[in-house]
């Protein structure tokens, strides 16, 4: 049998520059599980505690394995909800800015990072200073001026702002094409320019080809965040538009005021009850992210990763 040498066994354990050890890859793997069960448990207890009937919620020995499945507590989210009318539109608020804020991203990241604009990096300066600045800061003037506008309670108050590089944490987005646009070859667009070629042809047949996991991803991006967001969208979509996250946190504060944790008895009972419709209506806004995710899993990935985003 042949010995294994100290340096072969060090190799072996704590690996080189040319492969990992066992040690560092049981490492890993364990931080891995550790990571995701830190993000996984609270969706796991959420769903069983969904599927959960009254007797098991309140019953303190049933913590993981329901005695009998129900799907009530889904029928009375959806009723409470009033799910598919606040899908749609969930779905349009998210949709519409998102589009318009992806394309008008890409102009002016095209123009920044492909011709000579005075002040370029004052520009750049301040787009930074916007993105650094909070938005509730600015929410009052933000929201007189849309009131002077006559765009409050309509899609134009998320429209508008996305036009012009404004939308929701639009700013990263604008510098992730600065960044694809940039690295475009010049002699790329030179040679298009010696065949007649006119600067939005170049524009839409060489640039917008080579960054299209740049669009994917800003566009995949704007969409999750558009559709969670609470406070912009009921402060000035206020009364057309009820998105499933506002219909949620509304059904939430009229839970903690009709119902008290410290209640023990019926009571107790009723708020055990309502914390699993609860955590029905919960996954039920967030299941469309999960299945968008689900099914665009291979490009999201693969446009992170040529994009350079790990998370934002």
């Amino acid at each position: 049998m042949k010995r294994i040498s100290k340096k072969q066994l060090k190799v072996k354990l704590f690996g080189n520059y040319h492969r990992s050890g066992i040690v560092n890859i049981v490492f890993t793997y364990c931080l891995l599980i550790g990571i995701s069960f830190i993000f996984l448990y609270p969706l796991l207890q959420m769903l069983v505690k969904s599927f959960m009937g009254l007797e098991d919620l309140v019953d303190t020995t049933v913590l993981w394995i329901p005695t009998r499945l129900t799907g009530s507590n889904y029928q009375k989210a959806v009723a409470a909800l009033k799910f598919w009318p606040r899908f749609w539109d969930t779905f349009v608020v998210a949709t519409v800015p998102s589009v318009v804020a992806v394309i008008s991203s890409a102009f002016i990241g095209y123009g920044l990072a492909r011709h000579q604009i005075p002040g370029k990096r004052l520009w750049m300066a301040l787009l930074l200073v916007v993105f650094l600045v909070p938005s509730v800061l600015i929410s009052i003037p933000t929201y007189l001026t849309y009131q002077k506008l006559g765009i409050l309670d309509s899609l134009w108050a998320l429209i508008y702002p996305a036009m012009t590089g404004f939308g929701l944490r639009q700013v990263i987005f604008i510098l992730l094409f600065y960044q694809f646009f940039k690295a475009i070859p010049h002699e790329l667009s030179e040679s298009a320019e010696m065949d007649g070629a006119t600067s939005l042809q170049i524009y839409f047949k060489i640039a917008v080809p080579l960054s299209i996991p740049a669009f994917l991803i800003s566009f995949l991006y704007s969409f999750v965040w558009y559709w969670n967001e609470t406070t912009l969208t009921k402060m000035y979509m206020q009364t057309k538009y009820s998105t499933l996250p506002m219909a949620l946190v509304d059904f939430r504060m009229l839970y903690e005021t009709l119902y008290k944790t410290d209640n023990l008895g019926l009571a107790g009972a009723s708020d055990v009850f309502n914390q699993g419709v609860l955590f029905a209506g919960t996954l039920l806004s967030i299941a469309p992210l999960l299945l968008m995710y689900f099914i665009c899993q291979k490009w999201f990935i693969e446009s992170a990763d040529r994009s350079g985003i790990t998370g934002l």
